[in-house]
């Protein structure tokens, strides 16, 4: 297709208002979808270093390192 103008090219015989208020609104979507899909993710990644911090800091108390880095418990050993 080609137009004689660029004014042509805006109107497309009356509908270039429909036209471009289509593509406009695909590029406002699209762009607001990108962005929330970006934070969302910037979200989820910050719980989950919280999450494997938060995991540490209760195994680090609950299973305290002795000193020696030895366990000490009895072995149960088979009889054959």
């Amino acid at each position: 297709m080609q137009f004689d103008s660029f004014q042509a090219l805006l109107m497309m015989e009356g509908h270039g208002p429909y036209v471009w208020t289509c593509y406009a609104v695909f590029f406002v979507l699209m762009t607001a979808l990108v962005v929330w899909s970006v934070r969302q993710r910037k979200a989820l990644v910050r719980q989950q270093v919280r999450q494997e911090a938060l995991r540490q800091r209760q195994a680090a108390v609950t299973d305290p390192v002795k000193p020696g880095g030895g366990d000490f418990s009895p072995i149960n050993q088979s009889r054959t």
